[in-house]
């Protein structure tokens, strides 16, 4: 059977994952009668709730008798180690770009990579039929976006396609038939080599592991494409470091191999197949697994170093131990650690203490995935602020620039570019007319003026802008840059708050609380009003007396508190706050909980 291998390259919500749903229902992977869900690819909870792609995933359809292995990658630079290992398994990718929307900036960086790798890129612009697409503009920032990555002459002489993922449909002419996917099946058999690897057969069997996973049956499972050889189940092979260090010697106790959304146990794995081995206990991401003769480990492609470190530590508060069962550091540690070993794009690392843990990735999102991972899993954590990981060359300090993409109305334009501009330190690239009476804004920023941005610009753009933001590169240090401009409401008593106490509390600021939640000495429960921190009694009740007077007895009604999601609970806390996070809460606490403490550090 002919065999291709194509990686699916998208901006989040251009509909990726749609198309692969598709792709599998025209190619008969499922039974008629089959009950499959939307977005049968975001098999993880968290990828179902947010729309977005999270973990690389591979399938595989049958089409006219060829095998297309079909990697879905995440839509998110902050997810971009998973990007980077997915890439060197497959020979070609099938870039899916919004007609109305164009280009966007994870569409930028993951291209980037395909194309630094060689791969030629089929185009496919997708949404044609919405109301407001311009797929001939599309189409031609497509071409200068290749242009600006340093595309070659076969790389820029792209095919292209207009598509409909929802509706099932992808022809060579905009006003084309519309009927099926055939189109696109066709141009990835012409379009797309054969793997390389197929004439290796005679050699001996190599792998680079991209991607490991765990089944309850049979253990650790390492996912790559079988680069030389062939191997048999119950073979012995054995695993190499990328220095060429030997880890340890096994024997294949099972191969995999994708087939539709599911695995499929085969008898033997051949070269430029994607397969699945199990039997191995060290081997883990970036080792080669290979036969016994060979003692040089296969070139892994390099990971981009992490950008933002942020402190992962017990829960000390007094509420601790209530919500979650895994509270200790120990505990913490080993978990960090097998995050660390499945996504190599997070490092981990000890504090003096031993009591927090340093974890360093790529962004404020893909942090926000990994908390709210170990919360649903019963663990209770708290979370210091994000922090720009700085580095020097030849003596100057350097830090990290991003590439920050904004939609906006054009009455917002002005307050968003005043903002990033001024404070912010970050320096306008483009600004254009996007249509509908919106304004497209490119901007390059550092990194630590857009922590805590992302609330204050919906506040600015009344909630109807767009940000995408992406790594750019580094540049020297840019000076200081103010931080969080308005104080906390810190709570002096621990107990329940009252609605009395926080109706009167409501001309010093926001509520972050309602009533009837419970309350600690040191825990953030507002936004004050002026720039200070003010301590408050959210316990304190209306006094009683004996006298009834007409109107004093009405029923309190508060103002509705804010709910900040876990990223921006972490994007808006300062460097002496914390945030206390458990499964049933997510809550804001100064990191001295004594009065005497926090005053003696603000001194110091």
């Amino acid at each position: 059977m002919d065999l291709r291998n194509i990686a699916i390259i998208a901006h989040v919500d251009h509909g990726k994952t749609t198309l692969v749903d598709e792709l599998l229902k025209q190619s008969g992977a499922f039974r008629e009668n089959q009950a499959v869900a939307e977005r049968a690819m975001d098999s993880n909870d968290l990828e179902r709730e947010r729309g977005i792609t999270i973990l690389a995933k591979a399938t595989s359809v049958e089409w006219k008798s060829t095998r297309i292995n079909i990697v879905d990658t995440p839509g998110h630079a902050d997810f971009g180690g998973e990007v980077e290992r997915i890439l060197s398994m497959v020979d070609g990718v099938v870039l899916l770009v919004d007609a109305a929307e164009g280009p966007m900036p994870q569409t930028k960086f993951v291209t980037s990579k395909a194309l630094a790798l060689g791969l030629r890129p089929i185009v496919v612009l997708n949404k044609v039929d919405k109301p407001d697409a311009e797929p001939d503009r599309a189409l031609d920032e497509v071409f200068d976006l290749f242009a600006a990555l340093d595309a070659d002459e076969d790389q820029l002489d792209f095919p292209h396609l207009y598509a409909s993922g929802r509706n099932g449909w992808c022809d060579a002419e905009l006003d084309g038939p519309r009927k099926n996917l055939d189109a696109l099946f066709q141009l990835v058999v012409n379009h797309v080599p054969k793997p390389r690897q197929i004439a290796r057969q005679d050699e001996d069997f190599r792998m680079l592991a991209t991607t490991l996973g765990s089944d309850p049956f049979v253990g650790r499972l390492l996912t790559g494409r079988v680069e030389s050889g062939k191997l048999k189940v119950g073979a012995t092979v054995q695993a190499l470091t990328r220095n060429g260090q030997k880890i340890e010697q096994f024997r294949a106790t099972k191969i995999q191999a994708f087939r539709g959304l599911g695995l499929q146990d085969i008898d033997e794995a051949q070269a430029g197949d994607i397969v699945s081995i199990a039997g191995m206990q060290k081997a883990t991401v970036a080792d080669t697994i290979c036969a016994l003769a060979v003692d040089e480990p296969l070139d892994a492609q390099p990971i981009d170093p992490p950008t933002i470190t942020v402190t992962f530590g017990i829960n000390d508060s007094p509420l601790a131990g209530r919500d979650g069962k895994k509270v200790q550091s120990r505990v913490i540690r080993e978990r960090l650690m097998k995050e660390a070993e499945q996504n190599v794009a997070i490092k981990i690392a000890d504090t003096p203490g031993g009591e927090a843990f340093e974890v360093s990735g790529r962004g404020e999102l893909q942090m926000g995935v990994l908390i709210e991972n170990m919360r649903r899993e019963g663990f209770e954590l708290s979370i210091s602020r994000p922090q720009v990981i700085m580095r020097e060359e030849d003596g100057v300090k350097m830090e990290p620039i991003e590439e920050a993409t904004i939609d906006v109305d054009d009455d917002h334009s002005g307050a968003v570019i005043e903002k990033l501009t001024g404070a912010r330190k970050g320096e306008l690239v483009e600004m254009k007319q996007a249509g509908a009476g919106k304004t497209r804004i490119v901007a390059h920023v550092p990194s630590r003026g857009l922590i805590g941005y992302h609330g204050e610009f919906l506040t600015d753009t009344r909630g109807t802008g767009v940000l995408n933001r992406v790594f750019h590169g580094w540049a020297p240090h840019k000076g200081p840059i103010p931080g969080r401009r308005a104080g906390v409401l810190i709570s002096m008593e621990p107990g329940e708050a009252v609605a009395y106490a926080l109706w009167n509390l409501e001309d010093r600021g926001r509520m972050f609380i309602g009533a009837q939640t419970p309350v600690y000495t040191g825990m953030i429960i507002g936004e004050h009003s002026r720039e200070n921190d003010l301590e408050v009694n959210p316990l304190k009740g209306k006094k009683l007396t004996n006298v009834r007077a007409s109107g004093t007895d009405e029923a309190v009604r508060l103002t509705t508190p804010i709910t900040l999601s876990l990223e921006e609970a972490i994007a808006y806390i300062n460097d002496d706050e914390l945030v206390e996070v458990t499964p049933n809460a997510i809550r804001l606490r100064k990191r001295y909980l004594d009065p005497h403490e926090r005053k003696k550090a603000a001194r110091s």
